[in-house]
């Protein structure tokens, strides 16, 4: 199907970053399973008490200058060098397709590469932040001493405009998308992938979990590390 494919499209959520040792948000060891996490990138909270993000994400987001791709990422990335993959969309903030070499990366759920003050818009990127997160400070403005907050798409706000009429575009034009590591919960990124299916394409999944669209699917796994070491085997990579 790979191989057959014209416009083939990844759509990946944290699920595909489990094997590089972080905690996805909706499984049995989830980060949703820690006390009060719900409230981790709930913008009204932020605003409230910057703090306590900081001090939620300080291993969680701000350790993963220390995490390496997994074999999915990889693989990812060599498809796309190979021109058989045309564009991953991604939910997730961990930048591991960009560090395995992708290029054509949508991240609909917002960044952290970058953060921004809120008053004045001074910057600071994610490396300079992570510093000052993991010895226990909050990054401020250099200005105006605001906190800074990541250019993450928090609870409360709408999605990056740009980003998700790119990921709207490409889900249409794929003939095939594999929807990876994702349960397809959160709105309005779930909807993607029926967009492929209306307009004739057709879609892989691979996930642990149940989603709504498994009847859907012309094929339906629910390891991610074997599919992708079996892809990994047929690709040599």
């Amino acid at each position: 199907m790979l191989l057959a494919s014209r416009h083939c499209v990844a759509f990946t959520g944290a699920g595909v970053s489990t094997l590089s040792g972080i905690r996805d948000f909706r499984g049995k060891n989830g980060l949703y399973k820690t006390p009060d996490a719900d409230k981790i990138f709930d913008i009204d909270i932020f605003r409230q008490d910057p703090s306590f993000y900081y001090k939620m994400t300080k291993d969680f987001i701000y350790g993963l200058g220390d995490k390496k791709p997994s074999v999915v990422h990889k693989v990812l990335a060599e498809l796309e060098k190979r021109g058989i993959l045309k564009a991953i969309i991604t939910q997730n903030i961990d930048l591991l397709h960009q560090k395995a070499g992708s290029r054509r990366v949508i991240e609909i759920h917002g960044s952290p590469s970058l953060h921004h003050c809120p008053r004045c818009a001074w910057s600071m990127t994610f490396s300079e932040v992570a510093a000052i997160v993991r010895a226990g400070d909050i990054p401020r403005c250099k200005k105006c001493d605001a906190v800074l907050k990541p250019d993450i798409t928090f609870f409360g706000e709408s999605l990056p405009a740009e980003a998700l009429a790119e990921a709207i575009e490409e889900a249409r034009s794929a003939d095939l998308l594999l929807v990876l590591g994702s349960t397809l919960l959160v709105y309005p990124a779930a909807t993607l992938p029926e967009y492929t299916l209306e307009h004739g394409g057709r879609l892989v999944i691979v996930n642990d979990m149940a989603t709504h669209l498994d009847a859907a699917a012309s094929l339906r796994f629910s390891d991610l590390g074997s599919v992708f070491d079996f892809l990994e085997k047929k690709l040599k990579c």
